[in-house]
């Protein structure tokens, strides 16, 4: 609905919009939940905008901003771009008001738009087509010293734009969105970190208050240990750059598959890492993670056969791997020195998942699992010995699986496919680290308008 008459600036309701994103900021609000209702009153209390568009650099180890665009009667959408951007989305940010504020070290640009308007920037030709009659661009730091910060815009389409008493009320309210902002940031800073270097489980054990050494529990769990072979020759024949490439594909084809459905990876370890399931103590949920970690294995499996291909066509080796499979109980907590702690699982189930890994070597087989996963995880397995593990008093009985045992079914493969697609995080992440204009040193550049 276009407006088509002008209404006085309620100071009282905007008030009551500050009042909200203070309560939502002090009640953990996430910025999408911010975002949307910072828009939704804001056009309730009778500012005159028909689109609203805010971007907020995150710092993340993967990704780093966040964009909004609020549509009059339509709701929010988010958009994002993944690290590798093209030239298109380039020369869009070259050509934006964003680019011109921040090329000119200015906090705002307005511009009054008519049919007649030349396109200065090519996003006007846009606005002009939604019948935007006035836009106002702007920067908001977060701090002198501080990489993160909100970029925006507002637009209108009243007749004559925004008067002097709308856009004072907009300064007005952008300090007070950039305030809560700014604490709806560092609260996704803080779990985007601990996600990203503890794991899912782990960083919201630690976000919860479990910070202290010592601090943790046993649990039940399904164990996977995960090893590439002949890495340390790798390196020495190939060099740092060939087997720091060569790492994480194999990482990415390898890993993925046991950081979904019940799995979490713990810890990167070289060339391996270690990934537990936990699971309760009856059958019924031991039975569950064990199966969730053979679908994993076996996607794991058919992802380096694919990655094999593809070096092969590229004249490359194979990469050869181990995998080990276990169910036990492990310590799972903190450890490590009074201010330096891990979070992580130990006892003795993860040192005999690691004999287990290992023994892939001595048997030359991709999987090798222990009776006790074997007897909660079901299928075709092959017996190929006992072997007395350092630290266990009786021979464990180590078994392989099938190739049918190892052969992904039809949703098995649309699962394995889809650890491809975009997460939700990279259709809402934007980076600005690798792809940001040379001449620029701002670290917000890459955001879009």
């Amino acid at each position: 609905m276009k407006i088509t008459h002008r209404a006085p600036v309620s100071e009282t309701l905007l008030d009551r919009v500050s009042t909200w994103l203070q309560e939502a900021a002090l009640n953990g609000e996430g910025l999408e939940v911010l975002v949307q209702g910072f828009c939704e009153r804001l056009a309730a209390s009778g500012l005159p905008l028909n689109r609203v568009h805010l971007s907020f650099s995150v710092l993340h180890p993967l990704y780093d901003a966040l964009g909004f665009t609020w549509m009059r009667g339509e709701g929010t959408t988010v958009e994002g771009y993944r690290a590798e951007r093209d030239s298109d989305d380039n020369d869009r940010f070259l050509k934006s008001p964003y680019y011109y504020l921040l090329s000119h070290n200015l906090g705002h640009i307005r511009r009054q738009l008519t049919p007649d308007t030349p396109d200065e920037f090519p996003v006007f030709r846009d606005l002009k087509r939604m019948g935007v009659t006035d836009y106002i661009a702007f920067v908001q730091s977060f701090g002198s010293d501080s990489r993160q910060g909100m970029i925006g815009s507002w637009a209108t389409d009243a007749p004559g734009g925004f008067d002097d008493a709308v856009i004072a009320a907009l300064l007005k309210i952008q300090t007070n969105l950039a305030v809560a902002a700014k604490m709806a940031v560092l609260g996704k800073l803080a779990n985007n970190m601990l996600t990203t270097y503890l794991g899912g489980n782990a960083g919201q054990r630690v976000l919860s208050g479990q910070i202290r050494r010592g601090d943790g529990e046993s649990i039940r769990a399904a164990l996977v240990m995960v090893d590439m072979r002949d890495s340390t020759l790798l390196a020495e024949r190939e060099g740092r750059q060939v087997y720091i490439d060569t790492l994480n594909q194999f990482f990415d084809a390898v890993a993925l598959p046991f950081n979904r459905n019940g799995g979490e990876i713990l810890s990167f370890v070289g060339d391996g890492f270690l990934a537990i399931y936990p699971c309760g103590r009856h059958r019924e949920p031991s039975e569950s993670a064990a199966q969730s970690a053979m679908t994993a294995a076996r996607q794991a499996v058919s992802r380096m056969q694919e990655l094999n291909r593809q070096r092969g066509r590229q004249s490359l080796g194979d990469v050869r791997y181990g995998i080990g499979l276990h169910m036990g109980n492990v310590m799972f907590g903190n450890v490590g020195l009074q201010d330096r702690l891990t979070f992580s699982a130990f006892g003795a189930s993860v040192n005999e998942v690691h004999r287990l890994q290992g023994l892939t070597k001595k048997y030359a087989k991709p999987v090798l699992a222990s009776s006790a996963f074997v007897n909660y995880c079901g299928g075709s397995w092959l017996n190929v010995g006992e072997e007395q593990l350092r630290g266990v008093k009786s021979k464990v009985k180590v078994l392989e699986p099938t190739d049918e045992h190892l052969r992904l079914d039809h949703q098995e493969v649309l699962e394995s496919r889809s650890l491809e697609a975009r997460s939700e995080a990279e259709k809402v992440m934007l980076l600005y680290q690798n792809a940001r204009p040379t001449h620029s040193n701002n670290p917000w550049n890459r955001l879009l308008p």
